[in-house]
């Protein structure tokens, strides 16, 4: 296996060679803190007390299966806060931001390369993420092919097919495009055909059933996967290994009511996942905990990629 390191230096070195693409939040929304998250509405007229919460999970695999995953949770949330709450499946990273932005979604996670789309276009306040028992958290971006595959090395993909979820992921897509032109001088359409499975599980079993030649994927959904015993681990070959990368971060609309926010705060932190469903499924990836984060230096690795890739804050 072939291993290489993606440090924060080596995007900052990239991002100072490309289009700048600086964070800003949409014009809809004020920073007066500088924490780059928007603001909580001062004007009590702007402010939202919904009697339903409606929470999402990023779109990364089938939202049926995470529906009972997360219903014990939501449970809890409905006791501390009052409300009523309702699981939302959502379909694709853009539907999930556009349902935040008017106003439809409550409480989220967005997966690591949405989640500052999600903060500069819908006001997403993320302050949650899931970690180790010890307050480790994150995991890797891999570029994977089949076992039995002719390609040995990254350099093999040059002039063929490779697969990435989405355009807005930042493992199933923003980090190794930038991997791939900072490292091996491969550009997505130039020096190989890029395809879009459209998420992670996706390329995962694309790659599996040899659909995919080879696909840029987080290993902790590999992880989960294996797991389940929806795939085998002996069918992949892993060709290359990033840094760690934060995972899903989880957080509120900007102009639920303070009371409401703090409570949906207390609702991650207090929750006891033993012998819960969410235990159960995340602890295949080593999860057993939300940790509390900062935005602005959990996902700056993040948001260097993004400068990197010359990605721009634009909401439509």
């Amino acid at each position: 296996m072939t291993r290489t390191i993606l440090t924060a230096a080596t995007v900052s070195l990239l991002a100072l060679q490309s289009a700048h693409a600086e964070f800003a939040l949409d014009a809809r929304y004020a920073d007066a803190d500088g924490d780059m998250i928007a603001d909580i509405p001062t004007d009590a007229a702007q402010l939202s007390d919904p009697d339903t919460l409606v929470f999402a999970y990023t779109p990364v695999e089938d939202p049926a299966v995470y529906a009972e995953v997360w219903q014990e949770f939501l449970d809890h949330m409905a006791e501390v806060t009052g409300k009523q709450v309702q699981f939302f499946p959502v379909n694709s990273n853009a539907a999930q931001i556009e349902a935040m932005r008017a106003g439809r979604l409550h409480v989220a996670g967005f997966n690591t390369g949405s989640n500052p789309l999600a903060v500069a276009c819908a006001g997403f306040r993320p302050f949650a993420m899931m970690a180790a028992e010890d307050g480790s958290f994150g995991y890797e971006m891999e570029i994977i092919t089949h076992a039995d595959s002719e390609i040995q090395e990254v350099e093999d993909i040059r002039g063929g097919q490779m697969a990435f979820t989405a355009e807005t992921s930042n493992s199933g897509f923003k980090a190794p495009s930038a991997l791939l032109q900072a490292e091996y001088d491969m550009v997505a359409g130039t020096d190989f055909e890029p395809v879009f499975s459209g998420a992670h599980d996706n390329s995962i079993l694309g790659v599996a059933n040899r659909d995919y030649p080879a696909a840029a994927i987080a290993n902790s959904v590999k992880t989960r996967m294996t797991e389940r015993e929806v795939v085998t681990e002996d069918q992949f070959r892993t060709l290359y290994t990033s840094e760690t990368f934060p995972t899903t971060g989880y957080g509120v609309a900007h102009n639920l009511t303070p009371e409401l926010q703090e409570n949906i705060r207390r609702a991650f932190f207090d929750f006891d996942w033993s012998g819960t469903a969410l235990e159960e499924e995340f602890s295949n990836s080593g999860e057993s905990q939300f940790i509390e984060i900062n935005f602005a230096e959990t996902w700056s690795v993040v948001r260097q990629i993004d400068e990197t890739m010359g990605v721009e804050y634009s909401c439509s």
